[in-house]
């Protein structure tokens, strides 16, 4: 018998999502996932740099020993890792600035391949900075 209690409801479809493997779905997704897994790396970075801090704080014996530690093969290969994460980091971010920040002149949007341009041109003459006054140039 059918009365209003047990009489099925009309649910919309729900289409079925995985809850671990949606972003390999598309293209975009992985781009996006692959560049969230690199702050993890930049984070590494980050923690190594204050430890670096804390040992040259703790005298000049302590930091040589640090720097030491960080001549070994497995560090080097993790280093390098880490630069072509930050590096891959850096590029997708700044060639999605211009949707993620707009600039607006009078009516008109700025070209994105100025905006683009501008992070480029900016991180070109910071990384000549840093190697000039690291006394590498």
């Amino acid at each position: 018998m059918n009365t209003p209690l047990n009489k099925p409801l009309n649910k919309p479809f729900i289409r079925p999502i995985s809850k671990t493997g949606w972003w390999l779905k598309h293209p975009r997704y992985i781009r996006y996932m692959a560049r969230e897994v690199t702050c993890v790396f930049i984070g590494a970075l980050a923690v190594l740099m204050v430890v670096a801090l804390h040992q040259l704080a703790a005298g000049q014996a302590a930091f040589e020993s640090f720097t030491q530690s960080l001549q070994s093969p497995w560090i080097v290969f993790m280093l390098l890792w880490i630069l072509i994460f930050s590096v891959y980091n850096a590029t997708t971010w700044f060639n999605v600035t211009p949707k993620a920040l707009p600039v607006q002149i009078g009516e008109e949007f700025l070209d994105g391949k100025y905006i683009v341009g501008a992070h480029y041109a900016a991180w070109a003459v910071v990384s000549v900075i840093i190697l000039w006054l690291a006394g590498v140039l």
